[in-house]
């Protein structure tokens, strides 16, 4: 298993080609490249060209940092067909620069609509009609979460639509900052994922069903908004012993291909003794897992 840093709360404070170097001198042996306005930003065309593509290679060489994912979030699910069509071109050249930069795992979300789910899941299987033969004959394997205010949000729904795609290709990112939005239970989610369990996304939230539904409170009354937070380990309400102990029994933290991705957004004053931490307690997790069996 690779553990990497999502350098998102660094995005205001260093430059693309920064990250690397920042990897490293938190003590992170890999990145997890994120929606970057200089690189693959959130919903339009990648804007790395093959020279910037080739600095990021030659930054991380010199750091000594590897990327072991690449996140890119495209609207290959909506509802809306010029958008749908818009994202699978982008996503044909985020697949290139992915191989170019030697990487084979890639996560994102689905982008679909809530409210519309059975259009959104029509624009999903018909980008993976186009795209699918793209993945497997370049050997990436993408790995995808049920997002919040996504048309598929539960866990164990998710992994039917992945499963959909009937090929080994595509599999499923855990982001336990959305536990509590999932439905299921976690050690469920995790079981039946299996082996398509690639990616996990580690940071705290809020359990938003506590206190009545009335822990957050949003105005007018019945938003249909979802709340959730990207905290450091210790700081929401994640059981993190059952969700380290499932990861274990899924054989996630010995496999070869996975990722553990540090993912905290809520603190970028002290985002570098923040990513410390959670690196640091991370593998005191792993290895109180391992300890125990």
């Amino acid at each position: 298993m690779k553990i990497a840093l999502d350098p998102t709360p660094f995005h205001s404070s260093h430059g693309l080609l920064d990250f690397p170097q920042l990897a490293a001198d938190l003590g992170y042996k890999y990145l997890q490249m994120t929606p970057h306005a200089d690189f693959i930003p959130f919903y339009n065309h990648p804007k790395a060209d093959d020279e910037l593509v080739s600095d990021l290679k030659a930054a991380c060489r010199k750091a000594g940092v590897e990327i072991a994912s690449v996140l890119p979030v495209l609207r290959w699910s909506g509802p809306d067909a010029d958008a749908q069509e818009a994202a699978v071109r982008y996503w044909k050249r985020v697949i290139r620069i992915a191989v170019e930069l030697g990487v084979t795992q890639l996560n994102t979300e689905f982008t679909g609509r809530p409210e519309k789910p059975e259009e959104s899941e029509r624009a999903f299987y018909r980008s993976m009609e186009e795209l699918l033969p793209i993945i497997e004959r370049e050997g990436v394997h993408i790995a995808i979460d049920p997002h919040p205010d996504d048309f598929v949000e539960q866990g164990l729904a998710a992994l039917r639509v992945i499963r959909g795609v009937n090929s080994k290709n595509i599999g499923m990112v855990y982001v336990a900052p959305h536990t509590f939005h999932m439905v299921d239970a976690p050690l469920d989610i995790i079981r039946a994922a299996g082996n398509r369990l690639r990616v996990v996304h580690i940071a705290d939230t809020m359990d938003h069903h506590r206190s009545n539904g009335l822990r957050y409170i949003t105005n007018p009354a019945g938003s249909p908004a979802r709340v959730h937070q990207h905290l450091k380990i210790g700081d929401g309400d994640v059981n993190w012993d059952e969700l380290f102990s499932g990861l274990a029994e899924n054989g996630f933290l010995e496999r070869d291909e996975t990722v553990m991705v540090s993912c905290v957004f809520a603190e970028n004053e002290n985002a570098e003794e923040v990513s410390r931490y959670q690196l640091a307690t991370m593998n005191d997790y792993i290895a109180k897992t391992k300890r125990h069996g």
